[in-house]
């Protein structure tokens, strides 16, 4: 059973498991004598041996951490207009499993869902708990990063100036005359893709986007659903390169 743990962790330190996992490891109904793999979301494994099963707390005592990396070979931020109804959950959870290094949730002008203050918070803390989820499942040892969400207009305009493309590449998804194939352009060091909504984004903001320095890529002649096409570019990403 792989556990994300939020306490410090030491070779050999007995300690009890914090209120999330402990949580699970019950659920899983483990009993003394149980391993665990306790994981602290900075690329390392902490195997654990169960030492205690109490009412209050579960106590383990932890080994020798091991470095393990199973990210793409290249980071992927995924800027993406937040799709309706719950569908911005199962992207996060996706794009985790796929190996995003971060997802930037956006509000548009056809945005069907704006969320703000308390709201807001709350539905970050939710994606937050979905990456921990997704990740003990597909074997991740870093977590992959939500960015609070904010406007799109507001964040191109805090874009730095554009990389050189070998450098770290940013792509707009979008069926523009001039859009290329992602295994057209130039092999980068990194990406940021901007996705938009369902609609696509306004000229306004494609044009604000490409003056931030995105250019268009397409996936080919087919419409994808606004939480279906940023996959199908981490996908590619993680494939093909």
């Amino acid at each position: 059973m792989r556990l994300f743990v939020d306490t410090p962790l030491q070779p050999g330190a007995e300690t009890a498991l914090p209120e999330s996992a402990d949580r699970h490891a019950r659920v899983r109904r483990v009993q003394p004598g149980d391993t665990l793999v306790l994981l602290d979301g900075h690329g390392a494994e902490w195997p654990a041996t169960v030492l205690q099963v109490g009412r209050s707390e579960i106590r383990v005592r932890v080994g020798e951490p091991q470095a393990v990396s199973r990210e793409l070979p290249l980071p992927v931020t995924l800027a993406v207009v937040v799709p309706a109804n719950e569908r911005m959950d199962w992207l996060v959870e996706k794009a985790t499993e796929l190996g995003a290094a971060a997802v930037q949730p956006l509000w548009a002008e056809r945005s069907v869902l704006r969320l703000a203050g308390d709201r807001s918070a709350k539905r970050l803390a939710h994606w937050h708990g979905i990456v921990r989820a997704a990740s003990e499942q597909c074997g991740r040892t870093q977590l992959m990063q939500v960015a609070p969400p904010c406007d799109i207009t507001d964040w191109l305009a805090r874009q730095p100036p554009p990389p050189r493309p070998h450098e770290a590449a940013r792509w707009m998804l979008d069926f523009a005359d001039d859009a290329r194939a992602p295994g057209a352009c130039e092999r980068p060091a990194a990406i940021t893709a901007l996705s938009g909504p369902e609609g696509g984004l306004t000229a306004d903001e494609r044009a604000a986007a490409r003056a931030a320095g995105f250019r268009p890529v397409t996936l080919g002649p087919r419409v994808l659903r606004a939480d279906t096409a940023p996959l199908a570019l981490l996908a590619w990403a993680g494939l093909g390169l």
